[in-house]
């Protein structure tokens, strides 16, 4: 399959089974009903990550090798996981399991089983990288527009650093969150449920320590590319651990949620969300193929600034404790 038909074929497919599914019984079984710490007002449902799964896996295990096809079977596994999870609400510790499952499957492929240590500061890095798209998929177009901006971002550095496969695996993920996109730009028709999120996340971060360990990229490309959703999660887990809060408990304090409770409107939201995430995942193309230097520069041009927006965001829309 080449790349080309591989988008295709994921944008296609993501579109065509999103398309149908909202409009059938298991819609309504996966509704996303408002609640005291929703953004939104009227049901949603819950079949986004059906389709963008559907679509990514296929090009991946048509297009692609052994490693990658190790990753799509994991992520496999934890969309059917956290499907049942979006059914039935599954025990906390049955999903934390799985992620850790899915981590170590890959550390001890694809990777090549590294030493002791790292292998569990990947594990580590890969179990919060799969949580936190699911913290984050609470606003109409940000988890998809992240996953557009993400995944195209990996796909045009896999390529130019001469990883084929990757490219095509990433690049394919971004073309079914696309085809996502067109039903949860805002005003959302859909939402990813834990089915879409929780896999995204996973692919996100296994295909950054792949191109890690293949020397596509070095260690802060994932990182900065993914910054904009990592950098509201993390403060935002770190804070709420600080306050002693229950952090397991849903609320509505992340940095983009308080956003929209202190008056931006979906739409405003979405416009800026994409211009931060396109912008990082250009300043990273442009990073990699630079001096060291100049992504020294870049990556402290980058932390300065979500510094002056996170405190600037603190002080007009402090928000609620959940």
């Amino acid at each position: 399959m080449t790349p080309a038909g591989a988008f295709a074929a994921a944008f296609a497919i993501a579109f065509a089974a999103i398309a149908f599914t909202r409009r059938t019984s298991l819609a309504r079984r996966l509704a996303d009903l408002p609640n005291a710490r929703s953004l939104h007002v009227t049901p949603r449902p819950r079949v986004g990550g059906l389709g963008v799964m559907a679509g990514s896996l296929t090009a991946i295990f048509a297009g692609c090798g052994p490693d990658l096809r190790i990753v799509a079977a994991c992520a496999l596994g934890l969309a059917l996981l956290s499907l049942a999870d979006d059914v039935h609400a599954l025990p906390a510790a049955m999903r934390l399991a799985g992620h850790v499952a899915a981590a170590l499957a890959v550390v001890l492929g694809p990777l090549g089983s590294p030493p002791l240590a790292i292998a569990a500061l990947v594990v580590l890095a890969l179990v919060w990288m799969t949580n936190v798209y699911n913290f984050m998929d609470g606003a109409d177009g940000l988890a998809g527009g992240m996953a557009v901006a993400g995944f195209g971002t990996m796909a045009l550095a896999a390529d130019a650093g001469g990883a084929a496969d990757l490219a095509l695996a990433a690049g394919s993920v971004a073309a079914a969150s696309l085809g996502f996109l067109a039903f949860n730009a805002p005003p959302a028709k859909v939402f990813l449920g834990d089915a879409g999120s929780i896999p995204l996340g996973f692919f996100a971060g296994a295909f950054g320590a792949l191109g890690i360990a293949r020397d596509v990229w070095p260690l802060w490309f994932p990182f900065l590319v993914f910054s904009p959703f990592l950098v509201d999660a993390t403060l935002t887990l770190l804070r709420r651990l600080v306050a002693r809060e229950k952090v397991w408990v849903a609320h509505r304090t992340h940095y983009y949620q308080r956003l929209v409770t202190g008056g931006w409107s979906h739409r405003r939201l979405a416009f800026a969300a994409w211009a931060v995430m396109l912008a990082t995942g250009a300043c990273a193309l442009v990073a990699l193929e630079g001096p060291a230097m100049l992504h020294r520069g870049i990556l402290v041009v980058w932390v300065v600034a979500y510094v002056v927006a996170l405190v600037a965001i603190d002080r007009r829309h402090p928000g609620r404790k959940a």
